[in-house]
């Protein structure tokens, strides 16, 4: 399979991510039709490297939909639009939603707007009701985006003490040297260093980082970790996970001056029954 290249996202990504943060709480009010524009004429432009499809569907209760029920179970307060990613069941699908839509997400927290990935905890039933969605289309997930409010909600502030989200793996828990034998040290990751902490900070279904790599050479050989006995759609969230992390890790890269490539390579090294490789990057 080759893979495609993609655009250098035009903001500071580094310092991007680590301004990013999951917002639940927003101002009652839809985007200005100056920011919705600028948003979504950007995505427009967006790609991914497994070239696959990924569409974006802006939602909004003030224009059309204003009787129809959105349902977050009571995860989110005061987001009047939304954004619904699809895509087609096909290789790669939910890397591809994972790494473009994280791009955008990005360059809305560049815009000052307030984003969260909900995955689980929103009414799909809901959703489809109002979207376009074929028989051959996931819908994994959506996105509200707006305006941050100024404090967070009751129910905001105890998710994000239940899901230690300022909390993040250290490193010794995601990255290893040659194989699964030995943790990669910061010192050892060399010009990947920066990279991969970016990978590290990521947001995660739930906080849980799937993601694994392992250093081996000038090759970074990225693994999703999860047992065998999940779902098949809890596989897909896990997956989507790791799609968000290699936009973080990939983009930061190119920022870098990284002249890589990701690619699939034959694994040598044992590889542990939960960990499943997805793909590499090389660099020459």
């Amino acid at each position: 399979m080759n893979f495609k290249e993609v655009n250098k996202l035009p903001i500071d990504v580094k310092e991007t991510i680590k301004k990013r943060i999951s917002t639940r709480s927003f101002l009652e009010k839809s985007l200005t039709d100056d920011d919705k524009n600028k948003l979504m004429d950007f995505y427009k432009t967006l790609t991914n490297p497994f070239g696959v499809d990924v569409k974006v569907q802006y939602i909004s209760k003030n224009k059309g939909v204003e009787n129809i029920q959105l349902g977050t179970y009571g995860t989110i307060k005061g987001a009047k639009d939304f954004l619904a990613i699809t895509v087609k069941d096909e290789a790669f699908a939910m890397e591809a939603v994972g790494y473009q839509f994280e791009n955008l997400v990005l360059y809305a927290t560049d815009m000052g707007l307030g984003t969260v990935w909900l995955a689980a905890t929103f009414s799909r039933k809901d959703f489809e009701n109002i979207m376009e969605l074929s028989d051959d289309e996931l819908f994994p997930c959506i996105s509200p985006i707006g305006y941050p409010a100024e404090k967070r909600s009751f129910v905001e502030k105890i998710m994000r003490a239940s899901l230690g989200s300022k909390n993040r793996k250290v490193w010794n828990k995601l990255f290893y040297l040659n194989d699964f034998n030995q943790t990669l040290s910061q010192t050892d990751a060399g010009k990947y260093e920066t990279a991969l902490e970016m990978l590290r900070l990521a947001p995660s279904s739930t906080n849980t980082q799937p993601w694994i790599a392992v250093k081996e050479g000038d090759n970074i050989h990225f693994f999703c970790n999860y047992k065998n006995s999940i779902s098949d759609d809890m596989k897909k969230i896990k997956h989507l996970d790791l799609g968000i992390g290699l936009a973080h890790f990939h983009q930061t890269a190119i920022s870098e001056g990284l002249d890589g490539k990701f690619e699939i390579q034959d694994i040598k090294f044992s590889i542990p029954e939960n960990m499943h490789y997805v793909i590499s990057y090389s660099t020459k």
